[in-house]
C-alpha cells in the first residue's frame, strides 16, 4: 500500500496539474482576479482615467482609419459605442419619476455587429467590490440610484455589462496601462467613463424641453421622438419598444465614434447609417408614467 506521503504528494501534483491545465485551456483565469479586490477593507485610492498613457490629439476617429493606429489610443474593432439607457415601468428605490436609468456602454462593430465576451480585458465578477478598493464611492452611490437591475443584483447586472462589453474594447487591455497597472483600473475606468457620458444625456430632460412628457392616455410620434434626441445629443438615436404592438417607448441608444481611447478620447456623435440602427417601435408610441412600487 502507498504511504500517507505519497498518496497526498500524488494528490497536490494532479491539482496542480490541472490547475495549469485549466489555465491553458482559459487563458484570462490567470490574470482575471480571483478573490474580491479589497476583501480586507483596504482602499487604494486611483484617480479615474489616469493610469493610461496621453494620446494624441491629431490621432483617427474610430470606424475611419485605414491606417495602423496605437492600439491603445484607437478603439478597435468596436468602434461603434452606444450608450443606452432603459425608460422602466416602475420608480426605483432611490429614484424618482424623472429617471431615464443606464443600461450599458457597447462597442459595436463598425458594420453593426458586435463581438461579446472577448479577452482584451480581464473579467471581473467584484464591481462594487472593485470600486469600493479604488475609493470610489460616490461613483457607487451613482451606479445604485442611476444603473438599475430590473431582475437581479445591481452588481450582477454590472458584471454581465462589464464582462459582455467592456473586454471587447482594446484600449482597456492591462498593456496599455504599462508598469503602474493593478487589476482593477480597467474597471473604474470603464465605469466612470460609461457613467459620465449618461450624465451628460437627460433624456427626460430633452423630451419634456420639446413638450413630449410621460403620459397613460397621450400616444406621439416616434419621428418626433427621434428627432428631438438626435438634435439634442447630436448623432443616431435608435429608440427600442415594448408592448404586443411594439409601441411603448423602453429604450434610447445614443451613437458615437471615440477619438482616442476609451479612458481619455472624446466621444464624437455618429451620424452615419449602418446595419440595426432602425430600431424596432410603431410609428405612434405611448411615454407611460412611472409607477412606484
Amino acid at each position: 500500500m502507498a504511504s500517507p506521503t505519497s498518496l497526498r504528494s500524488a494528490f497536490a501534483y494532479a491539482t496542480n496539474f490541472l490547475s495549469g491545465l485549466s489555465n491553458l485551456l482559459d487563458p484570462l483565469s490567470a490574470i482575471s482576479p480571483q478573490a474580491p479586490l479589497g476583501a480586507d477593507n483596504s482602499v487604494t485610492p486611483y484617480d479615474p482615467l489616469s493610469g493610461t498613457p496621453s494620446c494624441p490629439l491629431d490621432g483617427p476617429i474610430s470606424c475611419h482609419n485605414t491606417t495602423n493606429a496605437d492600439s491603445c489610443c484607437f478603439i478597435y474593432p468596436g468602434g461603434r459605442l452606444l450608450l443606452t439607457q432603459f425608460w422602466d415601468q416602475k420608480v426605483h428605490v432611490g429614484g424618482s419619476e424623472e429617471d431615464w436609468t443606464l443600461h450599458g456602454l457597447w462597442p459595436d462593430l463598425c458594420d453593426g455587429s458586435y463581438d461579446q465576451y472577448c479577452g482584451m480585458a480581464p473579467h471581473f465578477e467584484n464591481i462594487s467590490e472593485t470600486l469600493k478598493h479604488y475609493d470610489q464611492g460616490e461613483l457607487l452611490d451613482n451606479m445604485n440610484r442611476y444603473w438599475i437591475a430590473n431582475y437581479g443584483s445591481n452588481d450582477h447586472l454590472w458584471a454581465h455589462e462589464y464582462n459582455k462589453h467592456a473586454t471587447c474594447i482594446n484600449t482597456l487591455a492591462p498593456s496599455c496601462y504599462g508598469d503602474g497597472y493593478t487589476a482593477g483600473l480597467e474597471v473604474v475606468d470603464y465605469f466612470v467613463r460609461a457613467f459620465a457620458l449618461f450624465k451628460q444625456l437627460d433624456t427626460y430632460w430633452a423630451l419634456t424641453n420639446a413638450g413630449i412628457e410621460p403620459d397613460y392616455k397621450k400616444t406621439f410620434s416616434l419621428a418626433k421622438i427621434q428627432a428631438t434626441l438626435e438634435e439634442f445629443s447630436g448623432g443616431r438615436v435608435i429608440l427600442k419598444c415594448t408592448g404586443r404592438h411594439r409601441n411603448v417607448l423602453h429604450e434610447a441608444w445614443y451613437v458615437y465614434f471615440v477619438k482616442g481611447s476609451l479612458q481619455s478620447g472624446d466621444f464624437v456623435p455618429a451620424k452615419d447609417s449602418f446595419k440595426g440602427d432602425d430600431g424596432n417601435c410603431a410609428a405612434e408610441v405611448r411615454y407611460l408614467p412611472k409607477r412606484r412600487k
